[in-house]
């Protein structure tokens, strides 16, 4: 059976088709207002008085895979308003075809939304596929022209910053936590700034940031009167940190009880063995500091008679100044259990190697071959207990935080022996481990204990930060706020700047994220 569409069905409601020709592929729709009656846009008096006519020409959406021009009659009519200043205006069609628009509104809406998620040459792009004739600058136009600002009032907000140009430029961006969307972005991540910006919203009651000191401040200048709630994931991760840093400052007797203190030169590269070289003056320049530390030489005394920068002094007489030599990584590692299996097979000869290794893809030169061939010789010549390296500080601090179930045999030993020659260190783990389960736990009650056993240990930087910033770490425990959803719409602005390759100014960008929906 078949079916005829009219097409006063597919125009935008409202409007009565009163003629359709086609030239040059598109389709040409006259229409006009099915209404007799027009309101007068200043004095809101209703006219029948038809003064005269005239054709608008908009562009609406595509039928059939045939581009559609509305051809849009428009009657002028007379106000016969004794007090209307307004004696002929034209009839208004809302949001069916917007003043001055070329467009109608609803492919005015496509278009918004094309502008919205690609931005301008890959929506114009797309939008050419989809018959729709719109140029990049229009889009982005249309996004500007269309923002409309939050105005709701806020109970919660997070604050974060994020990069215009890493380590060079940065900017503050600020979230509505209850609606779960961007209220603002800032220009820059100054104090004074974000001052300003919360100063003109004076009910905010909760305000979740990092634990950095500057929005610290600003909320407490601008909002003294609001609760600061510190990001959990922020603490979590402060508390991993300081204790990688406490295995940072513990190497020396954790290479000690490994039997690992003592680097044989003879087993190195040049490139190693410069490395090395570099790494005992660090050692004999620490020692130095450290002896007249001891002896209650002053920090500026000690800068004088060594010649090193303050900031150094200060680093070694704080025991903050860690340096561990280790072998660095090479461009042979990826092929090491080829070239050990070659040398198990019989095959000694760096050159001969070296082929062998360029038929798979090597592109080093014979040099770092004929290097390993020499170490490994060498090697084969001394003791297991002369060859035992330690591992990295990164890699104990990982071993120590997993449970022991999740460890081999060799690495439970390894921790066990690392947890006996250094208990200080043990103790830390415990501390630190203790204080992510508060969090976890949101064991607020628990925290004043945790910091009075914390305040002599290894971790005392990390202790004197929370206790800095007590009201805040103690809000994230308590608040159900958490800056966790800031960190997405961080990461969602980053997608949208790279896509217009970093050079939108910030009103656009904050145009695209504030009309996504």
């Amino acid at each position: 059976m078949s079916c005829r569409l009219p097409l006063s069905s597919l125009i935008p409601p409202g409007l009565a088709v009163d003629h359709q020709e086609s030239a040059d592929g598109i389709l040409i729709v006259t229409a006009s207002a099915r209404v007799q009656v027009a309101m007068c846009p200043s004095c809101d008096r209703p006219s029948r008085r038809v003064h005269s006519r005239y054709h608008r020409h908009l562009a609406d959406l595509p039928l059939a895979g045939r581009a559609v021009q509305l051809r849009l009659v428009t009657r002028r009519f007379r106000c016969d308003g004794l007090g209307c200043r307004r004696k002929i205006f034209a009839e208004r069609f809302g949001v069916t075809a917007p003043e001055r628009s070329r467009r109608t509104g609803r492919m005015e809406a496509i278009v918004h939304h094309l502008g919205l998620a690609l931005g301008g040459r890959p929506g114009a792009a797309f939008a050419k596929r989809l018959m729709i004739p719109v140029s990049n600058d229009t889009l982005i136009r249309v996004v500007r022209r269309r923002t409309r600002k939050r105005l709701d009032p806020l109970a919660a907000v997070g604050v974060d910053d994020w990069a215009f140009r890493r380590n060079h430029r940065y900017g503050t961006i600020v979230c509505d936590l209850e609606r779960r969307r961007i209220v603002k972005l800032l220009p820059d991540r100054e104090i004074a700034t974000v001052t300003a910006w919360l100063t003109n919203h004076p009910t905010i009651p909760v305000v979740s940031r990092d634990r950095g000191g500057g929005y610290r401040e600003a909320a407490a200048r601008a909002l003294p009167n609001a609760t600061q709630v510190a990001d959990r994931w922020h603490l979590m991760e402060n508390a991993s940190a300081n204790f990688l840093d406490a295995v940072a400052k513990s190497m020396k007797p954790i290479r000690a009880v490994l039997r690992a203190s003592v680097v044989d030169p003879k087993l190195l590269t040049s490139a190693e063995r410069l490395q090395y070289e570099g790494y005992l003056r660090r050692e004999e320049t620490n020692a130095t500091v450290a002896e007249l530390a001891s002896t209650g030489t002053s920090i500026k005394e000690i800068v004088r008679r060594t010649g090193r920068s303050r900031k150094l002094v200060r680093l070694i007489v704080r025991g903050e100044r860690t340096d561990v030599f280790r072998a660095r990584q090479g461009s042979l590692d990826p092929h090491l259990p080829f070239l050990d299996a070659q040398w198990e097979a019989g095959c000694r000869n760096g050159a001969e190697l070296w082929r062998r290794l360029r038929a798979l893809g090597f592109g080093g030169s014979t040099r770092v071959v004929c290097e390993w061939t020499t170490r490994r010789r060498r090697s084969d010549r001394m003791t297991t207990a002369e060859l035992r390296k330690p591992p990295s500080a990164r890699t104990i601090a990982r071993l120590m935080t997993l449970k022991r179930d999740h460890l081999t045999k060799a690495e439970t030993l390894t921790i066990a022996v690392i947890e006996k020659g250094a208990p200080a260190l043990a103790e830390a783990r415990a501390l630190i481990d203790r204080f992510q389960s508060i969090v976890r736990r949101k064991a607020e009650a628990d925290l004043d204990p945790w910091l009075r056993d914390a305040e002599p240990r290894l971790i005392t930087s990390f202790v004197r930060g929370i206790r800095k910033d007590l009201a805040a770490v103690r809000a994230a425990i308590t608040e159900p706020w958490s800056s966790g959803q800031t960190e997405g719409h961080v990461n969602r602005l980053k997608l949208v700047k790279r896509q217009m390759y970093g050079r939108a100014k910030i009103d656009l960008l904050e145009a695209r994220l504030l009309g996504a929906p």
